[in-house]
C-alpha cells in the first residue's frame, strides 16, 4: 500500500454465510410452473459474508464473524472469504449443513431467493474471542439472516465499545426497541423501509425512521438512494445508469462499499455516490460476490458520476 494512503477501515461484520445456488431462467415460475432453465452455479453469499467481501474489495480491513456447517460447502465459503483477505478467525465451524440460497433470476436480472439458514442458525449471541473482534473495529455490519439474539447482541457489544453499528433489516422483520436504540445507521431498500414503515413513499418512510435511528439511507435500485439525518433535510443521490444483470447482492456491495468510505472520512454525500457506483458495477455481474468490484473500478466509475452537489 501507499505509504501516503489513508489507513484501511476496520470493520466487522457479524452475519450469515450461504452457499447461493442459483437458476438462471428467461421467466421465472409462477406457483405450480415448471419452467427450463438455461444455467445453474454454486456461488457463495449469505448477506454477512457478502457485506465482507464487499467491504474487504473496496478497501477495508474485515473481520468474519459467523458460522458455517461440517460440509463441503462450508470450506468452501470459508476459503472464499480467505482468499478475499478477510479475517475468519471468528468464522466457526458447526455439526450440520451451512445455509443455502436457493435463487432464481431472470432474464431482467431480477431474483427470487429462498434462504435455508442451516449453521447460521446456530449463531444465537457471541462466542468467546466475539466481542473482542467487534470492539477493535470502527464499524459492525449486521444484517437479519441470523437469529436475532445473535444480531442484538451483536449490536449491544458495538454500542458498549463506540462501535458504529450499520444494519441493514433484511430479510424484513419487526425490530426491537433495543436493536434499534444500538443502530447508528439503518440502510433498508424502499421494500424493506415500506415494511418497517407502512408507508410506500420512500422519503416519508425514512424520516418515520429517523424517530428510532440518527440516520438512514433508503436503497432505491436503479434510482440511487435517499439519505435522512436528523436535523438535515433528507437528500437524494443518484445511481450510474447501467444495464442489469443480475441484482442479487447488490444492496450488500452498496453497504460493504459504503462502510469503507465512510470509514475514511468521506462526507456522506460522496461515500454515498461511491457506494452507488459499486453497486452498479455488481449488477452488470452474475452472482453474489463474485460480481462484487475492487476499489480501482468503483473510483472510476465514481469519478465518471459524480453525486449532485
Amino acid at each position: 500500500m501507499n505509504p501516503t494512503s489513508p489507513p484501511r477501515p476496520r470493520i466487522a461484520v457479524l452475519g450469515s454465510t450461504n452457499m447461493d445456488l442459483v437458476a438462471y431462467v428467461a421467466k421465472a415460475p409462477r406457483l405450480g410452473e415448471t419452467v427450463t432453465g438455461r444455467e445453474f452455479r454454486t456461488v457463495p453469499g449469505g448477506k454477512g459474508a457478502n457485506q465482507a467481501v464487499a467491504a474487504a474489495r473496496a478497501g477495508g480491513a474485515v473481520t468474519m464473524v459467523g458460522a458455517v456447517g461440517a460440509d463441503g460447502f462450508g470450506v468452501r465459503l470459508r476459503a472464499t472469504l480467505a482468499e478475499a483477505g478477510i479475517d475468519t478467525a471468528g468464522l466457526r465451524t458447526v455439526e450440520g449443513p451451512s445455509g443455502t440460497a436457493h435463487i432464481t433470476v431472470d432474464d431482467e436480472g431480477g431474483n427470487a431467493i429462498v434462504v435455508v439458514p442451516g449453521a447460521n442458525g446456530t449463531v444465537t449471541g457471541l462466542e468467546p474471542g466475539d466481542e473482542a473482534r467487534i470492539a477493535g473495529a470502527g464499524a459492525l455490519l449486521l444484517q437479519l439472516e441470523l437469529p436475532m439474539s445473535g444480531v442484538v447482541a451483536g449490536a449491544r457489544a458495538a454500542r458498549a465499545h463506540g462501535v458504529r453499528t450499520v444494519l441493514t433489516p433484511a430479510p424484513a422483520q419487526p425490530l426491537s426497541p433495543e436493536l434499534l436504540a444500538a443502530t447508528d445507521l439503518l440502510v433498508p431498500n424502499e421494500h424493506e423501509a415500506a415494511a418497517l414503515t407502512g408507508l410506500t413513499d420512500p422519503r416519508q418512510a425514512a424520516e418515520a425512521l429517523l424517530h428510532d435511528v440518527p440516520e438512514v439511507v433508503v436503497t432505491l435500485g436503479a434510482a440511487g438512494c435517499l439519505y435522512a439525518a436528523r436535523g438535515a433535510e433528507p437528500y437524494a443521490v443518484p445511481a450510474p445508469r447501467v444495464r442489469a444483470v443480475d441484482t442479487t447482492a447488490a444492496g450488500d456491495t452498496f453497504v460493504g462499499a459504503l462502510a469503507v468510505a465512510l470509514g475514511e472520512g468521506r462526507p456522506v454525500r460522496e461515500a454515498l455516490g461511491w457506494a452507488s457506483a459499486a453497486a452498479a458495477l455488481s449488477v452488470q455481474r452474475p452472482g453474489a460476490s463474485a460480481s462484487m468490484p475492487h476499489r480501482p473500478e468503483i473510483t472510476a466509475l465514481a469519478e465518471e458520476h459524480p453525486p449532485h452537489t
